[in-house]
């Protein structure tokens, strides 16, 4: 053991000495230990080296303070307060600031409530989907901020993350060695297909300064809103990636907790305010959703030696590294186009069907409702008047949204149309997308009663459609033609509704 360690030993000693200190509780991972004593937190990082960061000497465990300090305020400025020393005076005592020399540096902290960071959230049930948005929403802010970053150096260490997946992987013998070279593999084959397409989202500013570890545990509930805090600060280039990189983590993390909802609707929710940036780069995703759950394997089992749970950790080591191996290898996706006049429950229908419409995260969603509000620029609330939906107009919102599901299609991913579909046109349009690029096609057309459509109407709040009941009465009078898709009775449960739906399309 090290000069270094053997200190750090009797520092965490002193921090958790009952004769010094009110009780505290210990958080350990492998690169720092966290000591949470009443509204306080002190974060120590380990006398340590890996290949990726090197905390072995005090002056580089002080600098990786007040990087951390740094590069934390600006996502958490009321989580981090300073840098502080731990002193030791000349008859040998510790104190926190207080005589004598520095022996060792803390990270000083206000204290959250650790039940409130987004894992044990995941972990305890299906995260609130206004919580989720929200959590897309911070995320989204914090991109928009991001100092732009060379990509270049990133885009070449990616090759060497697959390679160092491999070896860590195959070290810790809690795998099949055939199956860790499978996943180096098709790893290393994906990235080939991308490369191109990674360099030029570099040359068009998508590669930024961000988080760089932002699974679940590193964002957290502050007076009900979304916090990321502990962010890279030992390596900016690992933490210098794609904005979908970054994203990549908490979609990720959400499906290892088994949360297709939640990853699907941060994923959408993402998408809806950075749309033009990122339909062309969706095919990054599975390449990138798989390194994150990888890497996060490789790091769990790296910080066996500094869990008091080892059984829990190789338990979520093994559901990573598994998550990894399904999310290389997407299956082919899906156009569905859920049609039907107003109050028959397609909006309701589209979010529910798209968690679960492979490849993960699920399909993206697109509604003409909210097309048609982004295109005259105002908040998806706000009513539109009677001149937005001229004809022409809404000729011109069909023809955007086939072509926004082209445009997601031939990256991979699937999609659901959420429209009215009310013209032979439409629905011919939307179905010859899918079949011009080979894709497997399911048409939806939702019925009920007038009745039913009128009370569905009434009672929505702070959404995208202008429909009332009124209007809902003026399409029973519409000619919607010979309909060739699978008729839906809708007039029940929105529970039975997508259970007819997703029998037809297991079918």
């Amino acid at each position: 053991m090290t000069t270094d360690s053997l200190m750090q030993e009797r520092v965490f000693a002193f921090l958790t000495n009952p004769a010094t200190h009110a009780p505290v509780d210990r958080i350990d991972t492998h690169a720092a230990s966290v000591f949470l004593e009443g509204d306080r937190a002190l974060k120590i990082k380990h006398a340590i080296r890996f290949p990726y960061l090197d905390y072995s000497t005090l002056a580089k465990r002080k600098a990786a303070c007040e990087e951390e300090m740094k590069v934390n305020r600006k996502f958490a400025p009321q989580i981090y307060r300073r840098v502080v020393p731990i002193r030791q005076a000349a008859d040998g005592s510790l104190s926190i600031d207080g005589d004598g020399i520095p022996v060792e540096y803390a990270i000083e902290m206000t204290r959250f409530d650790e039940r409130q960071t987004i894992d044990h959230l995941a972990e305890s049930g299906d995260p609130d989907r206004n919580l989720v948005s929200a959590i897309a929403d911070a995320i989204a802010a914090s991109h928009a901020v991001a100092p732009l970053a060379p990509a270049d150096a990133w885009i070449k260490s990616i090759p060497t993350f697959f390679e160092d997946n491999t070896r860590a992987l195959r070290n810790a013998a809690c795998f099949a060695a055939s199956d860790v070279d499978d996943l180096g593999e098709a790893s290393r084959i994906a990235f080939s297909r991308i490369c191109g397409l990674l360099e030029q989202r570099g040359k068009k500013g998508y590669v930024r300064r961000c988080h760089g570890d932002l699974h679940l545990a590193n964002i957290v509930l502050i007076e009900h809103k979304p916090v990321l805090f502990d962010a890279i600060e030992f390596d900016p280039t690992i933490a210098s990636v794609d904005l979908l990189y970054d994203l990549a983590f908490p979609l990720m993390d959400f499906l290892r907790y088994d949360r297709q909802a939640a990853a699907n609707g941060l994923f959408n929710r993402y998408l809806e305010t950075n749309c033009s940036d990122h339909l062309d780069a969706l095919a990054t995703l599975p390449l990138f959703m798989s390194l994150r759950a990888a890497i996060r394997a490789k790091v769990l089992l790296a910080g066996l030696d500094y869990t008091r749970n080892k059984t829990a950790v190789l338990r979520s080591a093994r559901e990573y590294f598994e998550l990894a191996r399904r999310l290389i290898h997407p299956p082919a996706p899906t156009l569905i186009a859920v049609g039907g006049l107003s109050g028959t429950g397609k909006s309701v229908l589209a979010r529910a069907l798209a968690p679960h419409i492979a490849p993960q995260p699920g399909a993206v969603m697109l509604r003409t409702d909210v097309l048609r509000k982004q295109q005259f620029k105002v908040r998806e609330t706000d009513k539109l008047p009677e001149s937005a939906y001229r004809p022409e107009v809404t000729g011109i919102i069909y023809d955007t949204i086939v072509q926004r599901a082209g445009r997601i299609l031939s990256q991979g991913h699937s999609v659901v149309v959420d429209a009215m579909f009310a013209r032979a046109s439409e629905r011919t349009g939307i179905g010859d997308a899918a079949r011009r690029l080979g894709v497997r096609f399911v048409g939806f057309f939702l019925e009920t009663d007038l009745a039913t459509r009128q009370i569905r109407v009434a009672r929505r709040k702070a959404d995208a459609s202008d429909a009332t009941p009124e209007i809902a009465k003026l399409q029973e009078s519409y000619d919607v033609g010979a309909i060739d898709w699978i008729a839906i009775d809708a007039s029940g449960t929105p529970e039975q509704t997508l259970k007819a739906c997703q029998l037809r399309i297991i079918g």
